[in-house]
Parts: C-alpha cells; structure tokens; sequence
C-alpha cells in the first residue's frame, strides 16, 4: 500500500502505534483537529476504523480512541492468504503433516543462514537486534526495536506478511522463535503473538 495520502498514513500510525486519540492522528498528519475528525468519520463509514471509548479518569469522560477494523488490518499484506492457506491444507491432506514439517524446517534452515551472513559482523547483541528488525521490516513486517529499562531489548513486529500461514500452522511461529534465538545467540521469550489476538508480535531478548 501507498503511504502518501491521509487515509493510508493514519492506517499505517495506528498499524504501527496501536490505537490513538484524534488529536494525537492530526498532530502526526499536521493538520487541524477538525480536518483529523472529518477523515477518520469517513474512514470509519468505510468501515477501516472504529472509536472506542477507553476507561476514563476520575469523573471525565471516556477518552476516544481510533481502532483498526479487520478491515482496515487487511489493507496490509498477507502473502495471498486465501491460497496459503488452502495449498498449506492439501499439502497436509496429500502428503501428511511430515511434509509440512518438512517444508517449515527447509525454510527455517534457509533463513537462518541468511539472517546470519546479514548479522555476522555485528559487534554485540544491540546491534544484532537492530540489524534484525531492519531485515524483517524489509521482508514487510514493519518490525522496530528498543531497549528496555532492565537492560534487555524488546523486538516488535506489527505485521505478519504470512499471517494465514501463521494461523494454519504453529510450525512457522514456533520456527520463527528458534531462528531468532539462533541468530542473536540470546534467550528470545515472545509476549505478543498476532495469531493469539493481540495487535502485534513482540520478543522480549535478554544477553545470554
């Protein structure tokens, strides 16, 4: 998707941000509260957003915040979902599910041998998470990085280019983890999983 207009930009903050007041959408699009209001009333005719109330403090009132649909979550890739997840179920049904595992650990084996050679000459773990998230936001899955106040790092994914994938079998999740904790050589615990609700997928990384 384009980036440039009003509606893919507020799509993309509340993609990569999670759910946002209209002031805070029109500070970041640098127009008018009002002009902010006008969009998202008609983004939400169409169906890509919805305002929901969050609980309010003391006595005010509940503060409104923008959610994506899963309408407007659609407008960002998914690797053709639909056939995904069909050719992943009659791979299954034809060959049975050793195949799948087969095919989940050749591309786990190809992967890692990528990421490695992209990571090989990071000189420590920071780098190594920094590197990482710039290789998976290329590979479309709008990843970013920080530390966190204990020392540790925390990986974030906001999208899942194979998200029907993902869906119809754990094997890629549960591969995906293992390539991480091979490639940054670090404990990797995953605290957000898309597949189990929640807006993103995010990695807690500790040094080993």
């Amino acid at each position: 998707m384009t980036r440039q207009s009003p509606v893919n930009r507020i799509l993309l903050l509340l993609k990569t941000e999670g759910p946002l007041a209209t002031a805070t959408l029109a500070a970041a699009l640098g127009i008018t509260g009002e002009a902010a209001r006008q969009q998202l009333s008609r983004m939400a005719e169409d169906g890509l957003v919805v305002s929901v109330g969050e609980g309010a403090a003391g006595r005010g009132r509940p503060r409104q915040l923008w959610h994506l649909t899963a309408t407007g979550h659609n407008q960002f890739p998914d690797g053709h979902a639909a056939l995904t997840a069909t050719l992943l179920s009659t791979l299954v049904a034809q060959l049975g599910a050793g195949a799948l595992d087969a095919v989940i650990a050749a591309r786990e084996t190809e992967t890692l041998a990528r990421y490695r050679a992209e990571l090989a000459d990071a000189p420590n773990l920071a780098e190594r998470v920094r590197r990482l998230a710039a290789i998976r936001s290329a590979e479309g899955y709008m990843a970013d990085s920080r530390m966190l106040d204990d020392g540790s790092w925390l990986l974030v994914e906001n999208h899942c280019p194979i998200c029907a994938a993902a869906t119809a079998c754990a094997g890629f999740c549960r591969s995906e983890l293992e390539t991480f904790r091979a490639v940054l050589g670090a404990q990797v615990e995953r605290t957000e999983h898309i597949p189990n609700g929640a807006r993103r997928c995010a990695y807690r990384v500790v040094g080993s």
